[in-house]
């Protein structure tokens, strides 16, 4: 029986490895053409039926389309149009999930669900250095593809990465998937910078796969009459520090704290572009202000320790890191924090005993961990 068993499972495996093995060889022609089914073209109106704006996006589920939220808001009407043979234009329903911060709208497409190709998220950050293509629908190209590496990985509080890239990104552009040389999508581009040559930002896949389809919408519902001030200079903040612009960013956080002093994530704002200022106080002050309004969010506690750690008070810092890991033991940036403190403060046992729980978490992570304290 147990041979018989191993017998039937061995050609699923050879036929696994072989497919692993065809893609590992993929170059990039061949890639292109095996993920660009899988990207639509944007074309959004007004009520009157005159075109607004055009975008990207692509299918993560049968029938639903992630794009920027800025390519359709504003927007009465939208349509896609697949990139697969001579193309077809289906009509948008509505939007099923929105993420204001993240600049993300998940579309609901009328269509066949058959005529839908969906992309694979990758679940790794990329390394700087690696290789990426985008295909998108710059100036109303549509299926254009372009190269280049990336070049940064930041982060941008609550809990998600920017990707800076190489390749040329125009107006169309917005929307469109990131892949890496496996045909994963690691980010959807969102800001271009203009007053600079191949700098270019799209949003980390992570933050798309969180996007979950809820109550269908009418586009109209993202254009509210009566935009709150708040919410807009917090916006602007998020845009200024997506292009690393900090004392520009700091600035709108704080008038949308002021506005809105019950927001805690202004705060948090507030205190990372203080550390990055230098200004370690006025961070410890802005952290300590949010957690007054969100005592149980791991990643304000985290934050907070990396304030402490920073101005060199290593025993809040491990306060701050053992209570974000109450909260949230699963988040391996904690466990590489608290890791990291013990071994500053001169404490190697609970150093190599973070570290242990960091390595089943995170094996990259701890990767990095080991370099830094050999």
């Amino acid at each position: 029986m147990k041979k018989s068993f191993y017998l039937r499972l061995f050609p699923i495996a050879l036929v696994l490895l072989l497919t692993a093995s065809v893609r590992a060889q993929e170059g990039l022609p061949a890639l292109v053409k095996r993920v660009k089914p899988s990207v639509v073209a944007i074309a959004t109106y007004d009520s009157t039926g005159e075109a607004l704006m055009t975008g990207s996006g692509f299918f993560i589920r049968p029938g639903q389309v992630v794009t920027n939220l800025h390519v359709v808001r504003g927007a009465v009407r939208a349509e896609i149009k697949t990139l697969d043979g001579k193309g077809k234009v289906f009509p948008v329903n509505g939007t099923l999930a929105v993420d204001e911060e993240g600049d993300l709208a998940l579309l609901s497409v009328e269509m066949p669900l058959e005529r839908s190709r969906t992309t694979e998220l990758t679940t790794e950050l990329p390394d700087e250095g690696e290789p990426i293509f985008v295909i998108g629908n710059p100036l109303k190209l549509e299926g254009s593809v372009s190269d280049g590496i990336v070049s940064a990985v930041r982060e941008v509080p609550n809990s998600y990465r920017i990707i800076q890239i190489t390749a040329p990104i125009s107006h169309g552009n917005s929307g469109s998937p990131v892949f890496n040389l496996r045909g994963q999508v690691l980010g959807v581009v969102t800001v271009k910078v203009t007053n600079g040559q191949n700098i270019n930002l799209a949003l980390e896949s992570a933050r798309v796969a969180g996007l979950r389809a809820g109550k269908l919408q009418p586009l109209s519902d993202l254009n509210p009459k009566n935009k709150d001030v708040a919410e807009s200079l917090y916006r602007s903040g998020i845009e200024s520090m997506w292009l690393g612009n900090y004392d520009n960013a700091v600035g709108y956080f704080e008038n949308a704290a002021n506005k809105n002093p019950k927001r805690a994530e202004a705060w948090v704002q507030v205190g990372y572009c203080k550390v990055k200022q230098g200004k370690i106080q006025e961070a410890i002050r802005a952290y300590t202000q949010a957690l007054q309004l969100k005592p149980e969010d791991a990643e304000i506690h985290n934050k907070l320790g990396d304030a402490y750690y920073y101005s060199g008070r290593l025993r809040e810092a491990l306060e701050s890191y053992t209570e974000a890991a109450r909260l949230q033991p699963d988040r391996a940036e904690t466990f590489y924090n608290l890791a990291i403190a013990y071994f500053e403060s001169g404490n190697p046992s609970m150093a190599a005993t973070e570290a242990r729980i960091l390595q089943k978490l995170d094996r990259k992570l701890y990767e990095r961990y080991l370099r830094e304290t050999m």
